[in-house]
């Protein structure tokens, strides 16, 4: 029993990674199932949603001290829910970018979007490097999801109930809109016959583009939401994109529940070897 309990805020850490690896796998999964394109760079994307997220939260306007002071004095927590909110965002549009460009690889062999995306991903890790440095960073947290509570004997991470429940809400939001919004069905039909979508005459290019804008910002909240667990550095994409693929062998591409499965059982892995 003694065992049991020590083992649980393991358990607890494994469900949260698991939850956030099935984020990003999901956001993977989507871009693979649309454009049939593996996005090498969706690691990259996850550990720029990280630094976003920090600028918006500590932002360094040196031509701006008096907007910079002003941004600063709002309250830590204010500043999180905006990072949660415009880091996505940014990250999104930094996306739409790489999908202009993968645009020419469309109908010609997988390796040129292959390439594309592994030298985006490397293009990203170095951009990182020279605006942030290549020291870890951490990304500050309101007081109200900092620190630890203890129950019993054992002792519990906030941020980490917090995450575990961000992620909960964050892929059911992501099952609603694709299972009960006619976007949802429009992008699920184009994971599965993207033809037969463009002989109902939807734009396919405009479905590709919005399909890969929403998998780079599910990555980057993904991103944001591991930053406090995992710390800040450039090449955190490959820690992320190596789960992320397996999560998808795991569950099954185009298999939403079992991406949410796989994820749950890489992390409760990781959870249970870290004790």
């Amino acid at each position: 029993m003694n065992a049991l309990l020590n083992l649980l805020p393991h358990l607890v850490n494994g469900v949260s990674l698991g939850l956030l690896f099935a984020l990003i796998a999901l956001g993977f999964m989507l871009i693979v199932g649309v454009m049939e394109t593996i996005n090498l760079a969706h690691g990259s994307l996850f550990a720029l949603g990280m630094y976003a997220a920090l600028f918006v939260m500590v932002p360094q306007l040196g031509w701006f001290p008096e907007l910079q002071a002003a941004w600063m004095s709002l309250p830590v927590g204010t500043r999180y829910v905006l990072a949660l909110l415009l880091a996505p965002l940014l990250v999104g549009l930094f996306g739409l970018l790489i999908e202009l460009c993968l645009r020419r690889t469309y109908g010609r062999d997988p390796l040129y979007g292959l390439l594309l995306t592994f030298g985006a991903a490397l293009v990203i890790e170095e951009g990182i490097r020279v605006l942030w440095g290549s020291t870890e960073k951490q990304l500050p947290l309101p007081e109200a999801i900092s620190g630890a509570f203890i129950v019993g004997e054992l002792l519990y991470s906030k941020y980490r109930l917090f995450a575990t429940g961000f992620a909960i809400v964050a892929i059911l939001g992501l099952w609603l809109f694709l299972e009960k919004t006619p976007y949802g069905a429009i992008i699920k039909a184009g994971a599965h016959d993207s033809e037969m979508v463009r002989a109902l005459g939807i734009d396919l290019a405009k479905l590709r583009t919005a399909v890969f804008m929403l998998g780079t910002a599910l990555a980057a909240i993904a991103g944001i939401a591991i930053a406090p667990i995992w710390g800040m550095r450039p090449h955190m994409g490959v820690d992320a994109v190596v789960p992320a693929f397996l999560v998808i062998v795991l569950g099954g591409v185009g298999s939403f529940w079992g991406a949410v499965l796989a994820g749950m059982m890489v992390g409760m892995v990781v959870g249970l070897s870290g004790a």
